[in-house]
């Protein structure tokens, strides 16, 4: 029976274990020049509605590296952006191809995609949820604390599709999430509620980010204004100004915290260059985790 990877909560929970295992020993088999081919002979397809530098390169490099083929498509080269219906679409390419990748704006696509596809569908991004890039995040959290499990994130910036993300980990696994936004800008409040409803750990909404911050074992930022955002970029800087991660935030959190972004990042708005560029971030680590869990998960699906 084929399984998607459209949430977090398609996950079992020994999914998250299983992944992070598999992406662990293709990490030290490629550092060792190890082949590793299991995909052979396999292919996927890559649906682009939005541009991308990470999600492209290592969904494309880590098919290459299992021994398959990643054709890049976006609705300019297929018959989705010229009317066909998602039902066809993903019927067809299901004929052809071992598995789907999508990066779009509507969670319902993706999941109508799903729905009629008889291959793998893994959601690459939508304006919801960013599932493949918490996975990684949270391999990197495992990396470099030796485990996740109770340990303090917080999230301050914009409720996005990676803060929606994160309180979807926080419900399923026991960790314990902060999130600082400002009034109207916060999670999505169907996710927040499932979150805050499941969560073993505590999940809790603040407005004041050094609230959100204090004694916090990762510290994790996104952008301020997100792809399709673009008309509102003078007034979100203006509404976000105090939420950044900069100095004086990072002393409320411990020491030894983690400094996360899931990138492209911009210095002097959500995150200071001193600290993004400073001994406790460790962003350039988490987006080649990218590689190495999406290789991960590809493996489980495909």
């Amino acid at each position: 029976m084929k399984k998607d990877l459209l949430s977090l909560y398609d996950l079992e929970p020994g999914d998250f274990d299983k992944i992070w295992k598999k992406a662990d020993k293709l990490k030290k088999s490629l550092k060792a020049g190890t082949p590793h081919d299991s995909l052979k002979g396999k292919t996927l397809g890559m649906i682009f509605d939005k541009s991308s530098t990470r999600t492209r390169i290592s969904f494309e490099v880590g098919m290459y590296q299992l021994g398959g083929i990643a054709l890049f498509l976006t609705s300019r080269d297929t018959q989705i952006g010229r009317g066909e219906t998602i039902s066809d679409s993903a019927r067809m390419m299901s004929r052809y191809l071992n598995g789907i990748m999508i990066r779009t704006f509507s969670q319902e696509n993706v999941e109508a995609f799903a729905r009629w596809a008889s291959i793998p569908v893994i959601n690459g991004l939508t304006d919801l949820l960013h599932p493949c890039q918490i996975l990684s995040d949270l391999f990197t959290i495992k990396e470099k604390k030796g485990s996740y499990k109770k340990i303090k994130i917080a999230y301050i910036g914009d409720g996005n599709n990676v803060a929606n993300t994160w309180i979807e980990a926080a419900a399923k696994l026991p960790i314990q999430l902060t999130l600082a936004c400002p009034q109207g800008y916060g999670p999505d409040k169907k996710i927040m509620a499932r979150g805050q409803k499941e969560s073993q750990e505590g999940i809790t909404l603040y407005q004041n980010p050094l609230e959100a911050a204090r004694n916090a074992d990762v510290l994790y930022t996104d952008v301020w204004v997100s792809m399709g955002q673009e008309s509102e970029d003078r007034k979100r800087k203006k509404i976000f100004k105090e939420y950044q991660i900069n100095k004086k935030l990072l002393n409320e959190a411990k020491k030894d915290v983690l400094v996360m972004h899931c990138l492209p990042a911009h210095r002097g708005e959500e995150i200071s260059a001193d600290v993004i560029d400073g001994p406790n971030s460790v962003v350039i680590d988490q987006a080649e985790n990218r590689l190495h869990v999406q290789k991960a998960i590809l493996e489980m699906l495909l």
